[in-house]
């Protein structure tokens, strides 16, 4: 496992006072690492898991040439150039069953959607172009080739090769194809354990009453649903006040129990608070300042703990929190301290946070594309630092996709931030766009 300091030592020009976007990206590639432990799940439990081995075929699918079109069945090397071709009907075939007899030229079988195709045939012209003449059926000339309209054998998934990868996420279509393999259940990784904390005594949380130089505790919801969202199990520690027996408490707690740990609040460079002071004091933790607008201030590091080395006061402390005691060492966690400003909150974590977890998730590389949208007016940026601007897009009346900023874009503004559809992304030596310049956008849709 290696330092925060030999990580650093990694990469060219690392300089924690002015980090660029691309710069974190590839530090927490190096600091996390996937989660070993795993756990088999039914179909019905396992959707938004990650895959830990990869699943091999135990059967062609489809296990035999079949046809895919309601139509009739016949050897396309009777089609000639020009000509059509009047063929009788001398069965039916039926789903589900192979049909018993023989087709000798000049014959045909009509046959269903799915129906194995008989011995010999080859091609299948779609009933509604079939011209249907009592027990006789015209095959126009030019309507269909040999091989159309035949599903081949294992043309989806052909037995003894993989039909999934590890680190494949259980989407829905997944799940389908899996139970199209008569699989029952699928080997995944275990859940991520990841805790979170609000810090500050300016904040307060739902249902206390309202008091002066005080805000409710947004961060707390919209990283709830993020890491919900990504599959996570969440371990709610609330709000942990400026109180630095209440915050090493939560951290040794958070430590012991989770893969991770996001905190909000208490890190900008600089700043002297009980927060930052117990990252330090608990783990090997980095104070940067990235060059992004909203964010710029965040920690990352490793937390952990010897609990057994508290004092029974600390310890009741410590077990003031919900959920079990662990054991007597905590093996540590991932450190994530994000701003407190909410939509920073939001920018940084998806910007750099999911990623990280995905990767702790054991999922192979899921950062959605960039959409590329035409800018529905100017917007002023400086070179040397990535910008997040909240845009909706939507799509023009010449068809081309346009984003246009969505009002006021500062980083405690979440009204801007629920009437986008995505984030402008403004790369890191990028400077003023022009109104109608095309420009890349992280879509909400699916992440958020």
């Amino acid at each position: 496992m290696k330092s925060i300091d030999q990580i650093a030592a990694e990469l060219q020009g690392y300089d924690p006072q002015s980090l660029s976007a691309e710069a974190v990206t590839a530090f927490l590639s190096r600091l996390v690492a996937p989660v070993t432990e795993t756990e088999t799940l039914g179909m019905f439990d396992a959707l938004g898991r990650v895959l830990a081995q990869d699943v091999i075929s135990p059967v062609s699918v489809p296990p035999h040439d079949n046809s895919a079109m309601d139509g009739f069945a016949f050897a396309g090397a009777q089609l000639a150039a020009g000509q059509p071709l009047a063929l009788a009907v001398v069965g039916t075939a039926l789903a589900g069953k192979a049909w018993p007899g023989q087709v000798r030229e000049g014959e045909c079988v009509k046959i269903m959607t799915g129906a194995i195709m008989p011995a010999g045939l080859d091609t299948v012209i779609p009933q509604e172009m079939a011209q249907q003449q009592g027990d006789r059926v015209i095959v126009p000339a030019g309507v269909v080739q040999p091989g159309d309209n035949r599903r081949h054998c294992g043309e989806d998934v052909m037995a003894g090769q993989p039909a999934l990868q590890k680190g494949e996420l259980l989407t829905p279509a997944a799940l389908g194809l899996l139970a199209s393999l008569g699989i029952e259940r699928a080997p995944v990784v275990r859940r991520l354990k990841v805790a979170y904390f609000s810090t500050g005594d300016e904040i307060l949380s739902l249902g206390e009453p309202p008091r002066e130089g005080a805000v409710y505790d947004s961060n707390r919801y919209t990283v709830f649903g993020l890491l919900t969202r990504l599959g996570c199990e969440v371990l709610d520690f609330g709000v942990v006040r400026d109180d630095p027996a209440l915050l090493e408490a939560a951290f040794v707690r958070a430590a012991a129990q989770a893969d991770a740990i996001i905190t909000s609040g208490g890190v900008s460079v600089g700043e002297a608070d009980f927060t930052k002071a117990m990252m330090k004091k608990l783990g090997d933790v980095a104070f940067w300042r990235i060059a992004m607008r909203p964010g710029r201030p965040m920690a990352v590091g490793r937390i952990s703990m010897q609990i057994n080395s508290f004092s029974p006061r600390q310890m009741d402390k410590v077990s003031s929190f919900n959920g079990s005691d662990n054991g007597a060492h905590s093996p540590g966690a991932i450190l994530f301290g994000l701003p407190g400003n909410p939509v920073a909150v939001m920018v940084t974590f998806l910007a750099f946070v999911r990623p990280a977890l995905l990767r702790m998730m054991g999922a192979r590389d899921r950062t959605p594309p960039l959409l590329r949208a035409r800018s529905a007016q100017a917007i002023r940026k400086k070179p040397g630092r990535t910008e997040y601007q909240r845009g909706s897009v939507q799509r023009a009346a010449d068809g081309a996709l346009t984003v246009a900023l969505t009002g006021n874009q500062g980083s405690g503004v979440l009204s801007s931030m629920v009437q986008g559809n995505g984030l402008i992304v403004l790369h890191h030596a990028q400077g003023n766009v022009a109104a109608g310049e095309e420009v890349d956008v992280m879509m909400f849709d699916g992440v958020i």
